[in-house]
């Protein structure tokens, strides 16, 4: 069932996101700004993690999680650190998120030997 949950809750938040991106003249990268600020906003109010409690991964997955956690980092690195904080507790933990993508497709490249498309 929660496999089933998440699957429900992610697509609701992508269906959403399409939705924003066809009814409105916003580019992607705008969407994705307002994904990312939307789960910094709503975990600041503490709605986001008690959501991400019910839904799984359907809500820690989307760029709303990454926003959310971006908020959790900075907030835990001020209260350790005062003011340097605000510049630390970001990157402290969106690193392992990037640096396993980064990681994982450098692998996959070696593996599948991709081609640049030729224009």
């Amino acid at each position: 069932m929660d496999y089933i949950l998440a699957f429900v809750i992610g697509g609701i938040i992508c269906v959403l996101s399409q939705i924003l991106m066809d009814t409105t003249k916003l580019m992607p990268g705008r969407v994705m700004v307002i994904l990312v600020c939307t789960g910094v906003i709503l975990g600041a109010v503490g709605i986001y993690e008690p959501f991400m409690k019910f839904a799984g991964a359907g809500a820690f997955v989307p760029l709303t999680g990454f926003g959310y956690n971006l908020w959790k980092g900075i907030k835990d690195a001020v209260n350790e650190d005062g003011f340097l904080g605000l510049f630390r507790g970001g990157f402290k933990m969106a690193a392992v998120g990037t640096s396993a993508a980064l990681i994982f497709s450098y692998f996959a490249s070696l593996i599948f030997s991709p081609k640049m498309p030729k224009n």
